[in-house]
């Protein structure tokens, strides 16, 4: 892996604490990769323990994890890119083998899969979390990743610049398995042991704000690319409530020849409208969605990916 480049890229907000290790351990495990810091305007000591440790600091004012990932893709040249966060929860000593997979096998994205068994570092309500968010993408869009909320991973230097990063926040861990997975790029995943924060290292996620935000997220993409299964659905919806509101007045007028209920049957005709509505959105954003991947796809290909064959002494 000496022929590649590699960089190292680590958001940080106020991790005094940890990121000296963090990039300690990084510059251990990957001598050759340059370490990125970049600052999330912290009030801490984080840029001062970063540049110590010997990191190349940077800084993004805009205010959250979407934010700084984007500046880091847009600023950053190499060939493969190791996106960890900087809370010392990771296994530096996974990365080799992950780019080592990535560069032999010609892979766009590693994802690094958390196994541990401590509690403080994983808890079961994120467990759970996990779990039912990553079983709701798996179902929607293919079942090829296991860890949807992971912060650690590996990408080619054609995902990195072809990734139009749109999530602001945690929610960007999403948007990466969704993008590699709508466009049917090559990836894996590599078990990676995950422990608890540093003493004196507090967690800046929210579970219950960040969990619905990332919710929130999965079905603003079902929407954006599944369009057909999301319309459909809502027009099917609409359907079934018109026709249980709507049926009672059919019943009356074929045995009266009258409608009593004026309401009730405004009411239907408008869900059935509404039906046919989010049928005909579904139609037209579904080819809106072909044209937008099919230029997303050609972006990604107008990179190329440098693949290393290695031997198993050098992984």
């Amino acid at each position: 892996m000496s022929d590649l480049k590699i960089a190292v890229l680590i958001p940080c907000y106020n991790e005094e604490v940890a990121i000296t290790q963090v990039v300690s351990e990084f510059k251990a495990s990957l001598p050759q990769a340059e370490i990125y810091v970049y600052d999330n305007n912290s009030w801490d000591n984080t840029v001062e323990a970063a540049r110590r440790a010997g990191a190349t600091v940077r800084s993004e004012t805009m205010q959250g994890k979407g934010h700084v990932v984007r500046r880091m893709f847009s600023d950053i040249e190499a060939d493969y890119y190791v996106l960890v966060d900087g809370d010392a929860t990771y296994e530096a000593a996974a990365a080799p083998r992950m780019v080592a997979k990535a560069s032999s096998e010609g892979l766009d994205m590693v994802n690094g899969v958390r196994v541990t068994d401590r509690t403080a570092a994983y808890r079961p309500g994120h467990v759970l979390g996990n779990k039912m968010l990553t079983g709701l993408v798996m179902s929607i869009f293919g079942r090829r990743t296991t860890d949807l909320l992971s912060g650690y991973r590996v990408f080619s230097r054609r995902f990195v610049k072809s990734f139009p990063v749109m999530s602001s926040g945690f929610e960007i861990e999403t948007e990466f398995s969704v993008h590699a997975l709508e466009l049917d790029m090559p990836i894996s995943e590599e078990p990676t042991v995950y422990v608890e924060r540093p003493v004196g290292s507090t967690s800046k996620l929210n579970t219950y704000q960040d969990g619905f935000r990332i919710l929130f997220t999965i079905l603003t993409l079902v929407q954006r690319e599944k369009p057909i299964l999301f319309f459909f659905s809502s027009g099917l919806l609409f359907f079934l409530i018109g026709l249980l509101v709507g049926a009672p007045v059919v019943i009356d007028y074929a045995q009266t020849g009258l409608v009593p209920r004026l309401p009730s049957a405004v009411l239907a005709t408008g869900l059935v409208l509404l039906s046919a509505l989010c049928v005909l959105c579904g139609i037209v954003m579904n080819g809106i969605k072909h044209g937008r991947q099919e230029m997303k796809r050609l972006a990604y290909l107008s990179y190329a990916i440098k693949i290393v064959t290695l031997h198993s002494t050098e992984i």
